[in-house]
């Protein structure tokens, strides 16, 4: 491996993360608060340590395949170490444990936090509501970082990586098939990060105007865009009574649950193609039904035909299948039959190539055409019948990807939950506890709900579920093929 091509770019990552600190240094000194020091000092050791690496590595050379899958997951890990000591240094979140799993949570777009119940941790007599607001903000902007991609957004904006940058590209980018949207990687990775910044500050206006302040705004459009769902609420988005603000959230959820390279071509006029894409009529489908019959099951239930269980039915629907994960509701006190329905939708997840986790729209398709070809093969055994989905023909290696992805996905989640076990948790709890983590959804079931944390988990636990937060983010094999025998030959 050209390993100081790989030292130039992770330095130059880590000085990125450094100087990106300033703006929450500024908030802190800004509204007087104890956090300045701990931003500082972590940007000191960001530059300190890569500013240097970077100088002396500067001799760039083209990246092959193993260069992209180690550059991609020991930036991620670089970075959620970066962005851990913030809340370390800070004495936000004194131990260490804790804050690394708060920052990997967030660069991965989870949303699982260690903090909310004010009995949990004493220095936070409030909770999230206790935090500073330079911590509050950084929370949230290492979740917005996290949501396009740091390889993407590095790719954007720093031209030293050349025609190398498509092996980053590929390796990050998630879903069956990473689409470029121009024959450059570089000006694809611009595109992405146009489309994403400016639907954040669309929805942070919208926001602003339908009466949440401009601060908590800025931080919930940071992590809807991401499908991250990070709040600086205890409640979440319960905690605001409006329903406006409910109903653009939804809106920007299911916006960023979509594949960026239909934002793209609705905004270069070509919408009747993102109408007929049979990945987005699914997705859409999915959340239509979703919401029909967990409302009619609660409503059922509770003898109420409101507005406000159709609204949390669908909110929640939508923050689950898009992976997001903020709570309107508590949806454990609803019936198991739609406590039964989050539990599939933590598993779909959005589009292909979009911010969203889970398994993706496009593999469930995929998994489902393959099942349903497989039996017509059984008929007639020396037919050739292609997979196609819509108008395109997949090819067998995709389909030998998927597969592949679906078996270790399960096998991964099985495993986790099993040793979750272990820990004396329930059964409940830890099912829900490894299918939020792999899914990066955030809330789980049982001990892990809308409304309770991850702050009393036990520390093998916490490392655990941090690791298969970055197995979901990068698709699984990104980092499982770091451990074959074949990569290191």
């Amino acid at each position: 491996m050209n390993s100081k091509t790989i030292l130039n770019i992770l330095a130059a990552m880590l000085v990125l993360t450094g100087l990106s600190m300033v703006v929450p240094a500024l908030i802190a000194w800004g509204y007087n608060e104890p956090d300045l020091v701990g931003h500082l000092r972590s940007m000191v050791i960001c530059i300190f340590i890569g500013l240097p690496v970077w100088v002396f590595t500067r001799k760039n050379r083209s990246l092959n395949s193993k260069d992209g899958f180690a550059i991609v997951t020991l930036a991620w890990i670089l970075v959620a170490l970066a962005g851990a000591l913030p809340f370390y240094l800070s004495g936000a979140i004194p131990n260490f444990t804790d804050a690394w799993f708060e920052s990997m949570s967030g660069v991965t777009t989870t949303g699982a936090s260690i903090i909310g119940n004010p009995q949990t941790l004493p220095n936070l007599p409030n909770g999230i509501e206790s935090l500073p607001r330079g911590i509050l903000y950084w929370r949230s902007f290492i979740q917005w970082i996290g949501g396009m991609g740091i390889i993407v957004f590095t790719i954007a904006i720093l031209p030293l990586l050349g025609v190398g940058g498509v092996q980053l590209f590929k390796a990050e980018v998630p879903g069956p098939v990473a689409d470029k949207i121009r024959p450059r990687v570089k000006e694809t990775a611009k595109i992405l990060w146009m489309v994403y910044v400016g639907l954040t500050a669309v929805e942070a206006i919208l926001l602003s105007i339908s009466g949440m302040s401009g601060f908590d705004a800025i931080c919930h459009a940071f992590t809807t865009m991401p499908t991250g769902g990070f709040s600086t609420q205890n409640a979440s988005i319960a905690a605001y009574g409006n329903p406006a603000i409910q109903y653009i959230i939804i809106l920007f959820m299911f916006i960023a649950g979509v594949n960026f390279t239909l934002h793209f071509r609705s905004l270069t006029g070509n919408l009747k193609f993102c109408l007929k894409d049979p990945e987005f009529l699914a997705y859409l489908g999915i959340i239509v039904m979703a919401t029909l019959f967990i409302f009619l099951n609660v409503a059922s239930a509770q003898g109420e035909w409101t507005h406000d269980n159709f609204l949390a039915s669908l909110f929640n629907s939508v923050s689950i299948l898009t992976t997001t994960g903020y709570g309107s509701a508590d949806y454990e006190i609803w019936p198991y039959f739609s406590q039964y329905l989050i539990l599939i939708l933590m598993f779909i997840g959005g589009m292909g190539g979009s911010t969203g986790g889970g398994m993706k729209v496009a593999r469930i398709i995929l998994l489902v055409k393959y099942a349903a070809t497989e039996t017509r093969r059984m008929l007639h055994s020396r037919a050739v019948i292609p997979i196609r989905i819509g108008d395109r023909y997949i090819g067998e290696d995709v389909v030998r990807n998927t597969l592949g992805f679906f078996l270790f996905y399960m096998s991964i989640f099985g495993l986790t939950a099993l040793v979750l076990t272990t820990l004396n948790l329930d059964f409940e709890s830890a099912i829900g506890a490894a299918a939020s983590a792999i899914g990066n959804i955030g809330p789980g079931l049982g001990e892990f709900g809308p409304t309770d944390n991850y702050a009393l988990l036990h520390p093998i636990g916490k490392w655990m579920l941090t690791f298969c937060m970055l197995l979901g983010r990068l698709e699984i094999f990104t980092i499982m093929v770091l451990f074959s025998r074949t990569f290191w030959k």
